[in-house]
């Protein structure tokens, strides 16, 4: 049964919880990304954005370490449906040169959830008094927007030209 929010504090924690829960199912999923795209560049974005993708499980940990909580107990089914949607693109009868402007668009809808949700705790942490955790999670939505732009760039230099070729 889930806990009560009746304070800011509360729904920060519960998003913390929801993010905990969310990059721990990105952990999962992106060597399966990595695997199927066909681009070399593609392929190492996805990788380097999983060893990034460890840190932030790490920085949550750390956060709830700090408030001396857990980040467990709690299913993101958000970030459970953007990955079924991506794991469905892999199953379609695709042609490779589209593949990965495919993934590009799941990995990019992940990194819009993931920086709209960052920025907002971000804020709440600042609100609440919070100095640590406004630094740690600043830094991982840096991360989380360089991705974006990674992704973007090898979308419009690589990926939308073969799709259309």
């Amino acid at each position: 049964m889930a806990s009560k929010i009746t304070t800011l504090e509360d729904l920060y924690t519960d998003m913390l919880k929801d993010l905990y829960s969310a990059e721990n199912q990105l952990v999962k999923a992106l060597p399966k990304m990595a695997k199927a795209a066909q681009s070399p560049d593609l392929q190492k974005a996805f990788q380097n954005h999983l060893k990034q993708t460890e840190g932030h499980v790490d920085r949550i940990e750390r956060i709830f370490s700090d408030m001396d909580g857990s980040p467990r107990g709690k299913k993101c089914v958000a970030m459970e449906g953007l990955v079924e949607e991506g794991s469905e693109l892999l199953q379609e009868d695709i042609d490779p040169n589209v593949l990965d402007a495919g993934l590009i668009a799941a990995a990019q809808k992940v990194e819009h959830y993931e920086i709209a949700s960052y920025g907002t705790v971000r804020a709440w942490a600042e609100r609440l008094g919070k100095s640590r955790a406004v630094q740690l999670l600043q830094q991982t939505l840096d991360e989380e927007s360089a991705a974006n732009e990674k992704l973007t760039q090898i979308a419009e230099s690589q990926a939308n030209v073969e799709a259309q070729a």
